[in-house]
């Protein structure tokens, strides 16, 4: 254990510099573990594109550590663009599917609360760009742009709801669902 009197003159300004460094790292989410170490090992379940009259907009993959898919463990839905979509059309498209998939609409105050943490999660993409969204069942969801985290966030419902816009039966695109869990189409 070192304590000040046992450093020498040089010593604290190094540590308090490594310090920074790892502080930067962390902040940059470098130090933050990858979806793939989350979901280990990474098994692709399976995939599809998502099209809007005829345009291919994203082609997304679920990715899990156990197949058949288990949705009580950690997974991963991987987007990676074709498209320019800003964050606002993201967002609002988002906000819009999490409103149609669910029974009852979440109150007002929630969906505010839920665009907020989008914004602050999301950005503009262009055609190759990758959002990853980690789903971490009972906590919440982590976003990754082209692998590097941009949000943690401690909201299940909100993971829950956000995942459901690919994942329940009332995903807009049946085929694309059954896709992504390695389901022969009807």
């Amino acid at each position: 254990m070192w304590s000040s009197s046992s450093c020498n003159a040089g010593t604290k300004p190094r540590l308090r510099a490594w310090a920074w460094v790892l502080s930067a790292w962390m902040a940059a989410g470098i130090a933050d573990a990858s979806w793939r170490e989350v979901v280990n090992p990474a098994q692709r379940a399976g995939g599809g594109d998502f099209r809007w009259f005829g345009f291919r907009i994203y082609t997304a993959e679920l990715w899990t550590s156990r197949l058949p898919f288990d949705a009580s463990q950690p997974y991963a839905l991987r987007l990676t663009y074709h498209r320019a979509i800003s964050r606002d059309q993201f967002v609002d498209t988002s906000l819009d599917e999490i409103k149609r998939t669910r029974s009852e609409p979440p109150d007002p105050e929630r969906l505010k609360r839920w665009r907020s943490l989008m914004q602050s999660a999301f950005v503009d993409v262009a055609p190759n760009d990758q959002i990853t969204g980690l789903h971490l069942p009972g906590r919440g969801v982590r976003f990754y742009y082209q692998d590097r985290q941009t949000a943690d966030i401690n909201d299940a419902e909100f993971a829950q709801a956000f995942f459901a816009i690919w994942l329940s039966p009332a995903s807009r695109d049946q085929d694309l669902r059954n896709s992504l869990l390695g389901k022969a189409a009807p």
